[in-house]
């Protein structure tokens, strides 16, 4: 079918990068320390595909004759967030200075926000978990009407809000104006993003209505390429967002894990010479920055069990990606992403498995794929497609 998929387990890292010290991050090794805190994981099959072989992971041997191709990724772009990760899967460095706003925001971006998006007033504005604030501001948030505004160690401006308070299409416009008219430069936030709750007090839930406003990449990333050289390309969850809808042909939301994946087996099954690029975003937003480990293994594992539906639906012609686009430690006092390095995962059928080692950049994807679609380009990266 010559289909090249790429799945992107969200905050799914493999180890510390050497400068993680810059990002508070040392000690970090989101696999290992989360098998090391359930007793041992239970990955059969990415075990079978060589994931043991990369690292030492509690549970998950190291195997003789891997299925495929093994070997992690180091992230060279500034940052641990999705954008950046996401980017440099794309082909592309992120070397530009995000703004980051720890102790919430300036005054000059609070009143334009204000002004511009007609709130009378806001909640919050400090770097928080957006499971905790909304426990802490829901109450005062449904009795003054007033979005709740916070950010993380990322470069992120959030918006919360009770759907029954600010619906979301009211809360998707004031995401899109803040997006568009509020954060301009010499400001470089990478995402805007919705989070809509409902429930009551004491027990406010988010939804599943997230919606993220990202800035568009610099530059062209391999969607970009591969769309203009007439190759259909095909965006499942996050990844959307992410790229700003740019340079994919068909769109896919998801609202978890099993669709996202569902979708995925679907667009393998039925399409023939394209380019599935998808994010499993579960891991991610319920486990890691909840620190939940248990939870976290156990998404492992369910991804584990029905990865063998889309193994068995490759043939010869096809290629597997497996990775992730930052770390998300759920063992270590922060809810935040951690800088490490990335599983690589690289499955073609009938294929012997070879050791890729550690890649110098995220950015060896994009160049594969490039190579995949025998397409020549100047994106970054090395190709590992015959290595």
């Amino acid at each position: 079918m010559k289909n090249f998929i790429v799945i992107i387990l969200d905050g799914v890292g493999i180890g510390e990068l050497p400068d993680s010290n810059l990002y508070k991050d040392e000690g970090s090794n989101t696999l290992v320390n989360i098998a090391r805190e359930v007793g041992g994981l239970n990955l059969p099959n990415l075990q079978s595909l060589g994931l043991g072989n990369i690292s030492k992971i509690k549970g998950i041997d190291e195997v003789g004759n891997p299925k495929a191709s093994f070997g992690k990724l180091k992230e060279v772009s500034k940052g641990k967030d999705s954008t950046t990760g996401h980017w440099e899967i794309g082909g592309l460095y992120v070397d530009l200075d995000f703004s980051y706003f720890p102790n919430g925001f300036p005054k000059e971006i609070t009143n334009k926000f204000l002004k511009l998006t007609g709130c009378e007033d806001l909640l919050g504005n400090k770097a928080a978990s957006g499971t905790e604030i909304i426990q802490e501001l829901g109450d005062e948030h449904i009795r003054t009407g007033f979005p709740i505004v916070y950010t993380s160690a990322d470069s992120v401006f959030q918006i919360a809000a009770h759907e029954e308070i600010i619906p979301l299409e009211k809360l998707y416009e004031i995401c899109r104006i803040t997006r568009e008219e509020v954060l301009t430069p010499p400001t470089v936030i990478g995402r805007v993003i919705a989070r809509p709750f409902v429930g009551s007090s004491g027990n406010y839930s988010r939804t599943v209505n997230r919606k993220d406003f990202s800035i568009p990449p610099p530059s062209d990333t391999i969607l970009d390429v591969l769309s203009k050289n007439s190759i259909n390309t095909i965006g499942i969850g996050k990844i959307n967002d992410l790229f700003n809808y740019r340079g994919i042909n068909t769109i896919e939301k998801t609202k978890s894990n099993q669709e996202g994946f569902q979708k995925i087996l679907n667009y393998t099954n039925n399409k023939k010479n394209s380019f599935i690029f998808a994010n499993l975003v579960d891991f991610d937003v319920y486990y890691g920055h909840r620190n939940d480990p248990y939870g976290f293994a156990n998404a492992l594992g369910n991804f584990d069990t029905v990865l063998p539906l889309l193994i068995e639906m490759l043939d010869e012609s096809d290629a597997l990606v497996i990775t992730a686009d930052h770390g998300n430690d759920p063992t270590t006092l922060s809810t935040d992403h951690s800088r490490e390095y990335v599983p690589l995962i690289f499955y073609r059928k009938n294929k012997s498995g070879k050791n890729l080692g550690t890649r110098n950049t995220f950015s060896d994807i994009a160049k594969t794929v490039a190579e995949f679609f025998m397409i020549d380009t100047s994106l970054n990266g090395k190709s590992f497609l015959n290595e």
